[in-house]
């Protein structure tokens, strides 16, 4: 089984010096990761923080850099972050469930996926 996976960030991470790093690697997620992500001091201040807090866990390396900090993950631009919250999806295999489901008009039986948040 693999648990770490390489990246190319579309627009890469710009460090003090104006040079762009692209390359990188993340590691499959734990559930220490996640769990210590929901204590941490600012995410329990601002829990939309807690994206920054886990992707700074699991990705483990960019390319020129000594360390990925929380830090290092708030000066990526827009494309990069969304780029790094779909690749942790994909890797960790978070789908959403799905219930089965049989029509009553013809029979056949199929899946439905399950929203739990409530919109409008």
């Amino acid at each position: 089984m693999e648990t770490v996976y390489d990246f190319t960030l579309p627009k890469g991470y710009v460090d003090g010096n104006g040079e762009i790093h692209q390359r990188g690697k993340m590691r499959l997620a734990t559930a220490g990761d996640e769990i210590s992500a929901t204590r941490d001091p600012r995410v329990l201040s601002n829990p939309s923080y807690l994206t920054i807090v886990i992707l700074s866990k699991v990705v483990t390396q960019i390319e020129g850099l000594d360390a990925v900090t929380a830090t290092t993950i708030e000066r990526l631009f827009t494309a990069d972050l969304a780029f790094l919250q779909d690749m942790y999806q994909r890797i960790n295999d978070i789908e959403p469930p799905v219930m089965q489901c049989v029509c009553p008009d013809c029979g056949k039986t199929f899946e439905v996926p399950l929203n739990f948040t409530r919109e409008g």
